[in-house]
């Protein structure tokens, strides 16, 4: 059996918030991980679509970054936007 080679295995401890709400046109359900690993970024998973991201108000601010990351239309990735603005800060 080979040796498995760790680029690292730790432990966080992390702070999970779960928020649904509704949109125009969709649900949103969603995971917000708080933790110290990402830089003090958000890894947000998106429970219905099962695609996550890491975010901070520079990603918010990327045209097509939300989009892209949650495969939304534009009007639902700015309500996606507009709910994590408030989070993140």
């Amino acid at each position: 059996m080979e040796e498995r080679l760790f680029l690292y295995d730790d432990t966080v401890d992390t702070k999970t918030r779960f928020v649904s709400f509704v949109g125009k046109n969709q649900r949103f359900d969603l995971a917000i991980l708080h933790t110290d690993r990402f830089y003090g970024k958000l890894l947000v998973l998106d429970l219905q679509s099962n695609r996550f991201a890491i975010i901070g108000s520079d990603d918010l601010d990327e045209p097509g970054y939300i989009e892209h990351a949650y495969g939304l239309n534009e009007e639902d990735a700015n309500e996606l936007r507009s709910f994590l603005y408030e989070i993140v800060g």
